[in-house]
């Protein structure tokens, strides 16, 4: 019996071995590639996941040239590093906080130098308004009904409630001053530009802008009672080196006993950061806080990006694939649409500062707030602005999928629609489009994997570093398109570049990377279920 030679095809497929090694080389690749994806995940899954968990607090003495020193905080990372001489050393990055008294948060220390350490009970991870965390022994709350030591048995009961109703009163500040006095102000503004165009009386306005002033006055003077009685109640501790520390009610936003915290405990107090990272707005240079301004951005920008490309794209790619004559001409645009998916995207930014928020913005504000000027309103980026942008920036992938799926609807279809009387127009509307959903949401849903995820045009249409005032609120006229607003790709950026902190910035990056991809995933995954659904609904198409 002879000997196959490597080319001969196959007994069973007729094919030759040619090639294969190219085959095995693709499959390696493809391997590496997916390999090296959920690497990544599981990277930003695990540090941002880690970024939650209270972790116990370590009180240190430890000796540098023979003076010793007492520091409590808890390990965030351990390095090694060699001297001069060549003598390996192990280091621990330390988180001590008290950022205030210390100038520095995180301290590195060399393991060599530690000469005790322990878990004192008493020690508490205080989280509050102004300076980050602190981390003292628990010594008295203070209230107006007396003060009360950390070792008498109500001590926890009083602090909870000194907690809680400072939530509560800056809840009502909050209300008072962005609401109540942001409303006055505004109608104030509204009045002044009114009078000076003519159309309220002068008397009338002097009236109103009285009793409006009236009303702010009263306001504030509610706005500071409530101050002074977060003045009234404070915390004191004194820190591993003996200092105290008074923090004022005011400031304080909880306080956690990592120490003496069992599992269950701890595991309600990770859940308790998770939802104050997602509800709450960011602080301290966004090193602090929560992210949910830049939530709302992305999710917002996301979804109105969609309604703009997906029409367009859609009909875009129905001229071209059923009514353009094919030819040259019809080449070459298919050609530049392909070629501008590869244009760099801040390249579409400067378009879109150019032409949407000057051009398109300035001349909204000449037409229709005139007496706003030189102060525009849609002259300036905005979410608005931002949206169009990556709406042009996808517009390619829509195009693209959406003529794939009409491709492949079958002739047959189409045939047997107008071979029945119905109009070309009634054969795309009611036989093409709906078989072909499904390829088109495929291309929708690349286009909101892009955008999301898309940065650097944004940085020059619209996204800021801190933005409180959402671009949809209770506020008439409840939409505000012309806004600026917060992302989480430009919050990760931020953090990771021009943060004052770098070290406290780590763990927010890690998280914030971490929603991100959930987002964007969350945002597919809902696409492709009504992908689904349209699939099997219309089961003619291919796709």
């Amino acid at each position: 019996m002879a000997t196959a030679q490597p080319n001969t095809p196959f007994a069973t497929t007729g094919r030759s071995r040619h090639g294969e090694p190219w085959v095995w080389l693709t499959a390696g690749g493809l391997t590496l590639g997916v390999i090296m994806a959920l690497g990544l995940f599981v990277l930003i899954l695990v540090k941002g996941t880690w970024s939650f968990w209270p972790r116990r607090i370590d009180l240190m003495e430890v000796s540098t040239n023979g003076v010793v020193e007492k520091i409590a905080g808890y390990i965030t990372q351990e390095s090694e590093r060699r001297d001069a001489e060549g003598m390996l050393h192990e280091e621990i990055q330390v988180f001590r906080g008290n950022r205030d008294l210390n100038g520095e948060a995180f301290k590195y220390i060399d393991r060599a130098h530690i000469l005790k350490t322990s878990r004192p009970e008493s020690l508490l991870l205080v989280e509050r308004l102004e300076y980050g965390p602190a981390i003292v022994h628990g010594v008295a709350l203070v209230t107006p009904d007396g003060r009360v030591e950390a070792s008498a048995p109500e001590f926890d009961q009083a602090l909870e409630q000194t907690l809680a109703a400072g939530r509560e009163t800056r809840a009502r500040l909050l209300r008072i001053e962005r609401r109540q006095i942001g409303a006055i102000s505004r109608e104030m503004e509204a009045l002044g530009r009114a009078e000076r165009s003519g159309t309220v009386d002068p008397q009338s306005a002097a009236a109103r802008t009285a009793e409006l002033q009236k009303q702010f006055e009263t306001l504030q003077a509610e706005a500071a009672k409530l101050r002074a009685g977060l003045a009234e109640s404070s915390f004191i501790g004194i820190t591993a080196d003996g200092r105290e520390m008074t923090f004022p009610a005011g400031s304080l936003l909880g306080v956690f006993a990592s120490n003496r915290a069992d599992f269950g405990e701890r595991i309600a107090e990770m859940a308790h950061r998770v939802w104050k990272f997602l509800s709450e707005d960011p602080r301290e240079a966004n090193t602090e806080g929560g992210v949910f301004p830049a939530i709302f951005g992305t999710v917002v920008m996301t979804l109105v990006m969609s309604l703009f490309v997906t029409p367009f794209g859609v009909i875009c790619a129905i001229y071209l694939r059923e009514y353009a004559r094919q030819g040259h001409l019809v080449r070459i645009v298919r050609i530049s649409v392909n070629n501008l998916a590869g244009v760099p995207s801040i390249v579409f930014g400067v378009f879109g500062l150019a032409f949407f928020v000057y051009f398109v913005g300035g001349g909204v504000d000449r037409m229709f707030f005139s007496d706003k000027l030189p102060t525009p309103t849609y002259g300036t980026p905005g979410i608005l602005w931002a949206s169009l942008t990556l709406a042009i920036l996808t517009l390619p992938v829509v195009i693209v999928a959406t003529e794939e799926a009409l491709s492949a609807v079958p002739r047959g279809v189409r045939e047997a629609a107008l071979a029945c009387g119905a109009s070309k127009w009634q054969t795309i509307q009611r036989i093409v489009l709906p078989a072909s959903l499904p390829g088109i949401l495929t291309g929708v849903i690349l286009a909101m994997a892009r955008g999301a995820g898309e940065v650097a045009p944004l940085m020059l249409v619209g996204v800021v570093k801190l933005a409180p005032s959402l671009p949809i609120d209770d506020i008439a006229p409840f939409i505000h398109p012309e806004r600026k607003f917060m992302h989480l790709g430009f919050h990760i950026y931020d953090l990771g570049f021009q943060s004052p902190d770098a070290e406290a910035a780590k763990p927010i990056v890690y998280a914030t990377a971490l929603l991100l991809i959930i987002v964007v995933v969350t945002l597919n995954l809902t696409a492709i279920l009504i992908r689904n659904r349209l699939k099997k609904r219309f089961a003619t198409s291919s796709f």
